[in-house]
């Protein structure tokens, strides 16, 4: 019998799942609203403390929770394509894992983004492979139309983006898009529609996710094709990270590099050696693309990072 026939599966709480989610989906509107606000009255996406007594205007009129929703029901869909994309992965290879679990959090983009539960052992390096690429695959497929529709509403503000308490980075495809819808304008004078914003997030997770390190997503295709090196090349990495955010002087890199080695970067064993096959290499190298067009080396500059 198929090993994989015999992997037990357990059941969903889908209340859980459900009220995670709404909670998720008002912290984010309440974060989308404000950014609306700022975005019509040209004002800098995040001034901290004004932001902060905008939640009294908000408990005061709740109306203005609908402002907030092309930025929140951007990111959620972001967040969910790549988490659906794991759970289909794992459906496809009869692997136990939960539906999404949701965080939301009192962060400057509402939430602490979603993961899902593996709760049986991935066999095979193919398994891994498939499991781990899919979610980024699935979510930067999304991301891209998002982008795409919030440049179409994004606007010139002179200086705008040098504005404010927080200055964003510009990921490649972010700049190459800027570029072919806004040409000759400056990256500085580009103001993003919150739906841009939300892709702009999109970006940034699917960069950390993507990164080859640990049990990250990229961390699970670099066991699939490394296997018992992984842990040697992933502290190569997780050092190369942290010598970029010296390089560049962002703060960010070098603490989740930190995090990294402090947490140990061993993986879970895979029982199949066999190796991935031609398609899937093919597919890495995608994955490798996207990377390389979400990463940015300083993702944001200012007093609070994300």
């Amino acid at each position: 019998m198929d090993a994989r026939a015999q992997r037990p599966q357990s059941g969903q709480r889908w209340w859980l799942h459900g009220l995670l989610f709404l909670l998720t989906a008002l912290t984010t509107t309440i974060v989308g609203s404000r950014l609306a606000l700022n975005f019509e009255g040209n004002r800098p996406a995040f001034i901290i403390d004004e932001d902060f007594s905008f939640l009294l205007s908000i408990w005061e009129s709740p109306e203005l929770l609908l402002a907030g929703l092309p930025f929140s029901l951007t990111l959620l869909t972001i967040l969910l394509a790549h988490e659906l994309g794991h759970f289909w992965a794992c459906q496809f290879h009869r692997i136990d894992a939960s539906l999404p679990y949701f965080l939301p959090a009192p962060t400057l983009i509402g939430t602490f983004g979603a993961f899902i539960r593996i709760r049986a052992p991935i066999f095979s390096r193919r398994e891994l492979f498939d499991v781990g690429v899919a979610g980024p695959l699935a979510g930067f497929a999304f991301l891209l139309p998002a982008l795409g529709v919030g440049l179409a509403y994004s606007k010139i503000v002179p200086g705008i983006a040098e504005q404010g308490d927080l200055v964003f980075g510009s990921p490649l495809l972010l700049w190459f898009a800027a570029k072919l819808v806004f040409p000759g304008v400056a990256a500085a004078d580009l103001y993003l529609h919150p739906m841009a914003r939300a892709a702009w997030v999109g970006l940034l997770a699917t960069a950390l996710n993507l990164l080859p390190i640990g049990q990250l997503d990229g961390g699970h295709i670099l066991y699939a094709f490394f296997g018992k090196q992984h842990r040697r090349l992933s502290q190569i990495f997780a050092i190369v990270l942290a010598a970029v955010g010296v390089i560049f002087g962002w703060l960010g890199w070098i603490l989740w590099a930190g995090f990294f080695l402090w947490t140990g970067l061993r993986h879970p064993p895979i029982v199949d050696e066999s190796p991935v096959g031609a398609e899937r290499v093919r597919v890495a190298a995608l994955a490798l693309i996207i990377l390389a067009l979400s990463f940015t080396p300083v993702p944001v500059r200012g007093s609070v990072y994300l």
